[in-house]
C-alpha cells in the first residue's frame, strides 16, 4: 500500500512540475543559489515526447475499428507523453540549491531524488566528469544523461531515502550540474 501511495504522491507532483514550468517558476529554492541539471537532457526528452506521440498516433489508427481498446489506450498514451514532459519540467523547476544561509546543499533530480548534504559534512568537493557508473556500497550516483560532473566525498554519511522508501547511507555523492564548475567554487567558498 505504502508503493501505490508513493506512487500518487510521485504523479502528483509531476502535475505540479508541469503546473510550475508554465509559470516559470522554481520549487525550493528558498532564496539559495540554484544549479540546473536539465539542459544535457532536453534534447533527448524532446525526442522521447515525439516518439510518444507518434506511437499515440499509430496505435489510433490501428485501433480504430476497436474503439473501447482505442479509448483505452489513447488515455494510456496520452498520460504517458505527459509523464514524460512532467518529468522534463520536474528537472527544471526543481534544480540544486545550495543554501549557504542554512548551511546545505540540495540534490535532486526530477521528483524523485531529493537529498540534502550539510555543508559541514563535505569533506571534499571536484569536478570531476564520468560517464560510467557502477553501483557501490555508501556511494550515491544522481546521473542526468548517464553523466556525473561533481563528486562530493563526505565526513560523515547522509542518509539517502530511495524511491519507494529504503534507506542507505552514503559517503560519496556524484550528480550533474550545468554550471559544475560554477558549483564547485561556490561550495568551496561557502566551506571556507
Amino acid at each position: 500500500m505504502r508503493g501505490a501511495r508513493r506512487l500518487v504522491v510521485h504523479e502528483v507532483r509531476l502535475l505540479v512540475s508541469l503546473v510550475l514550468w508554465v509559470a516559470r517558476r522554481t520549487q525550493g529554492a528558498d532564496g539559495g543559489r540554484v544549479f540546473g541539471y536539465a539542459r544535457g537532457q532536453g534534447a533527448m526528452m524532446a525526442g522521447f515526447a515525439f516518439v510518444c506521440v507518434v506511437e499515440t498516433v499509430a496505435m489510433s489508427v490501428l485501433l480504430r475499428d476497436w474503439p473501447t481498446v482505442h479509448a483505452v489506450l489513447l488515455f494510456l498514451d496520452v498520460y504517458g507523453v505527459v509523464v514524460v514532459v512532467g518529468l522534463h519540467a520536474s528537472s527544471v523547476v526543481r534544480p540544486h540549491v545550495l543554501d549557504v544561509d542554512g548551511g546545505s546543499l540540495r540534490i535532486r533530480r526530477y521528483v524523485h531524488v531529493d537529498l540534502r548534504v550539510p555543508l559541514e559534512r563535505i569533506g571534499s568537493v571536484r569536478r570531476e566528469l564520468r560517464m560510467t557508473h557502477e553501483r557501490a556500497a555508501g556511494e550515491l550516483d544522481v546521473e542526468v544523461g548517464s553523466q556525473t560532473s561533481v563528486t562530493l566525498e563526505l565526513t560523515e554519511p547522509v542518509t539517502h531515502v530511495g524511491f519507494f522508501g529504503g534507506r542507505r547511507e552514503v559517503r560519496v555523492v556524484r550528480f550533474h550540474a550545468d554550471d559544475a564548475d560554477g558549483l564547485v567554487r561556490a561550495l568551496g567558498q561557502a566551506r571556507v
